[in-house]
């Protein structure tokens, strides 16, 4: 299902809709975070560093 709120990162719904502006933005920084660490990962899931 596509996100109607526009604060998915993925354009998917995952339930950020119901977030307050803090939780949003503390759920948006965390998949982040998660984000830049699998994309600094080689195929086989080890760091480049």
């Amino acid at each position: 299902m596509s996100c109607g709120c526009g604060r998915s990162p993925t354009g998917e719904c995952i339930g950020w809709h119901d977030l307050t502006e803090e939780e949003y933005q503390l759920a948006l920084k965390e998949y982040n975070s998660q984000n830049n660490d699998f994309e600094d990962s080689d195929t086989n899931g080890e760091s480049d560093n």
